[in-house]
């Protein structure tokens, strides 16, 4: 009966104590592993969102810059000044300037692309006057957008925005105008050809090409001088901008829109409409390759976003003007 007893009796205290002490240890240490694995699956997803995000917004890039056949900016680099002006990177924290620019902003520009029409009436958004030709008329301000350089943005990345006051420096170069026509020369040596061009395009003082019957109507030379393409209409199918830039740490897409989005009464480079395409973003680096233009011309693009979780996703890539021409 005794020794029956002895088998059937519960822990004693210090037994009960040691069990309870042996518990602990085991749960402490199993907690231990849940919240690892807890932070663990949250920081792949964030890096997953992160990624995803990435992939999008340089998607928007490349599909936009392959389908361009002009870039705009970068500019090519400067002799003249003591920052590279086809470098443009912008980081978060702000990373200090280079030479005498006052900040350091990162910007990807190109013209619209023909194949997009948002008012599904029949022609390209690019091609303002209805012509069936892209690009073929500017006024001395090519974006038409009553800015110097592209409006409100930093054309030549020395810090300011719009500083020169004349909506015909297409450059931003220093209160230079239409100092560079469209002849595939350098005519004012900063390094970029054909980029400030005016009224006149390629400078030559007659409409269209001197001497030649631009419009094959049987006529050479006829009208007005700034009429690029003989048409009889003068400065009417201007560059449209696409333009990529940071706001905070937002990356923000700029695009055209072939409506009166200003409300004041017809259409210009200021109608445009800005969306959001990626968020969380730390670095935004496009470099324009020297040695290379028109539409071989290619361009280096990085991104980078960093999570509150601190994951980290960057994505690096070259692109060619018009490689999916």
């Amino acid at each position: 009966m005794y020794r029956r007893y002895r088998q059937q009796r519960g822990f004693n205290l210090i037994e009960l104590m040691v069990a309870m002490l042996l518990a602990g240890l085991i749960l402490a240490a199993t907690s231990g592993v849940i919240q690892q694995a807890t932070g663990t699956e949250a920081l792949v997803g964030e890096r997953n969102r992160l990624l995803r995000d990435a992939r999008f917004a340089m998607d928007r890039m490349t599909t936009m810059t392959g389908s361009s056949r002009r870039l705009l900016l970068p500019l090519a680099d400067n002799p003249a000044t003591n920052w590279p002006e086809n470098i443009r990177e912008q980081t978060l924290p702000a990373s200090p300037p280079v030479g005498s620019s006052t900040f350091a902003s990162a910007v990807l520009a190109v013209t619209l692309a023909a194949n997009i029409d948002l008012d599904s009436d029949g022609f390209p958004d690019a091609d303002n006057d209805r012509d069936g030709r892209i690009d073929e008329d500017f006024p001395a301000d090519s974006q038409f957008d009553y800015g110097d350089g592209i409006y409100l943005i930093d054309d030549n990345g020395n810090g300011l925005v719009d500083e020169s006051f004349s909506d015909g420096d297409d450059d931003e170069g220093f209160f230079a105008a239409n100092e560079d026509p469209v002849n595939g020369f350098d005519d004012d040596g900063d390094g970029a050809i054909d980029e400030d061009p005016g009224a006149d395009m390629n400078g030559d003082g007659a409409p269209g090409i001197a001497g030649v019957d631009d419009d094959a109507d049987g006529l050479v030379d006829e009208g007005n001088a700034d009429d690029d393409d003989e048409d009889g209409a003068v400065d009417e199918d201007w560059l449209d901008a696409v333009v990529f830039y940071l706001q905070g740490n937002s990356l923000i897409e700029r695009h055209p829109v072939p409506w009166d989005e200003t409300a004041n009464g017809f259409v210009s480079g200021r109608d445009f409409v800005v969306s959001v395409i990626a968020e969380n973003v730390t670095r935004f680096r496009v470099e324009r390759i020297a040695g290379t233009s028109g539409l071989l011309q290619l361009v280096s693009l990085e991104l980078e976003l960093t999570g509150p979780s601190g994951a980290v996703v960057s994505l690096e890539t070259r692109i060619r003007i018009g490689g999916a021409l």
